[in-house]
C-alpha cells in the first residue's frame, strides 16, 4: 500500500502542543492522580540520583540541585512529610558548604512546618538548634537574635536542653573562653552523642574563639 504523505501543518499543529499526547483527551477522573503519580516518580528519580552524586561521584551541589527539584515535586503533590525530608539534606549540605544562610532559610522552614503537629514538633526543637548554629557561625550577635525568635515562634524550644546548651556556648563565647567552650560541648555530647555534622558545625564556632587551638578536646 502507498503511503500517504501527512499535509506539512499536521506537524506544526502537534509541536504547538506542551502536554504529553497523554493529556491531550479532555479531562477525565484518572488524569489528574496519574500526573500526580508522575510526579511522585519524578521525585523519587531525582532522590536516587542525588544519591548517586553524594556516595559515588561526590559532587556535592548537584546533590542538593537533585534534592531541591525533588522536593518541589513533593511540594507540587502536597507530600510534605518528604519534602521536608528532602530539605533536611539541602540543608545539611548547604551548612557544610558553608551557605549559612540558605542552611538556615531552610531549617526554619521545615521546624515551622512541623511545630504544630503533634506528632513531630519534637523534631523542631532540632531544626531550630541547627539553625541557630548556622547563624552562630555567622555571628553572635545573630545566634541570640534567633534564639529568642525561636523562643517566640515555639515555646517548647525555651525549656529544651539544647537552648541549655546554647547559652552556655553563647557564654563561653562572649567571655572568649575555649574551656568553657569545650565543657559545654562535652555535656551536650554526653546528653546525646554528637553526629559529624554537629561536630564540623560546633568546632567551626570554636575556632572563632581567639587563640584556640582548633579542636574539641
Amino acid at each position: 500500500t502507498p503511503s500517504v504523505k501527512l499535509p506539512d501543518y499536521t506537524c506544526s499543529y502537534r509541536t504547538n502542543w506542551t502536554l504529553p499526547p497523554a493529556l491531550w483527551m479532555p479531562e477525565t477522573p484518572i488524569r489528574r492522580p496519574t500526573l500526580r503519580g508522575r510526579f511522585t516518580i519524578a521525585a523519587k528519580h531525582h532522590i536516587t540520583i542525588a544519591e548517586i552524586y553524594e556516595s559515588e561521584l561526590v559532587d556535592i551541589e548537584k546533590a542538593i540541585a537533585h534534592y531541591e527539584q525533588a522536593a518541589d515535586y513533593y511540594k507540587g503533590e502536597e507530600s510534605n512529610s518528604s519534602a521536608n525530608k528532602c530539605l533536611l539534606k539541602v540543608g545539611h549540605y548547604s551548612a557544610q558548604l558553608e551557605q549559612y544562610q540558605k542552611a538556615i532559610e531552610i531549617y526554619e522552614q521545615v521546624a515551622m512546618s512541623t511545630m504544630d503537629n503533634p506528632l513531630l514538633k519534637y523534631n523542631a526543637k532540632e531544626y531550630f538548634f541547627k539553625a541557630s548554629l548556622c547563624h552562630f557561625i555567622v555571628d553572635e550577635l545573630n545566634a541570640k537574635l534567633a534564639i529568642e525568635k525561636y523562643e517566640e515562634m515555639f515555646p517548647a524550644f525555651t525549656d529544651s536542653r539544647d537552648k541549655l546548651i546554647k547559652n552556655k556556648l553563647l557564654e563561653a563565647h562572649e567571655e572568649q573562653n575555649s574551656e568553657a567552650f569545650t565543657e559545654a560541648v562535652k555535656e551536650f555530647d554526653s546528653i546525646s552523642r554528637l553526629d559529624q555534622w554537629l561536630t564540623t558545625m560546633l568546632l567551626r564556632i570554636k575556632k572563632t574563639i581567639q587563640g584556640d587551638a582548633g579542636d574539641l578536646k
